[in-house]
């Protein structure tokens, strides 16, 4: 399969894992714009929301929920925006759910300075 979500799944591609269970990866976006975008991706390959079962629904926004304070915690930010993409607003064909946290200018941009806030303990 040639989906980019896939392989960073399947670890041919290198990514920054914030959270992985056997059904879902989060990883911060390579384009950090905003600091600390991260994506909540299932891992059995769906193509759009609209392939979701609402028990799959449910589980990436508790996941969301979870990643959600974290980024509101470490990055020290007061609102994040939860989006699917859909159709042709859609840049990678593999349903995956963004956690844009508002851009206060205060947080590094660069993805491994961001990775490092986010896990720190």
């Amino acid at each position: 399969m040639d989906c980019l979500f896939c392989k960073i799944i399947h670890k041919e591609i290198p990514s920054k894992i914030l959270y992985e269970d056997e059904k879902y990866l989060a990883i911060l976006d390579l384009n950090q714009h905003p600091a600390g975008h991260t994506l909540i991706i299932p891992k059995k390959h769906l193509e759009d929301v609209t392939c979701l079962s609402k028990e799959e629904l449910k589980e990436m926004f508790v996941l969301a929920h979870t990643i959600g304070q974290k980024l509101l915690t470490k990055l020290k930010v007061t609102g994040i925006t939860y989006s699917f993409n859909y159709g042709s607003l859609q840049e990678i064909k593999h349903v995956h759910l963004h956690l844009l946290p508002e851009d206060l200018g205060k947080n590094p941009k660069n993805i491994d300075d961001i990775y490092t806030i986010l896990k720190e303990e």
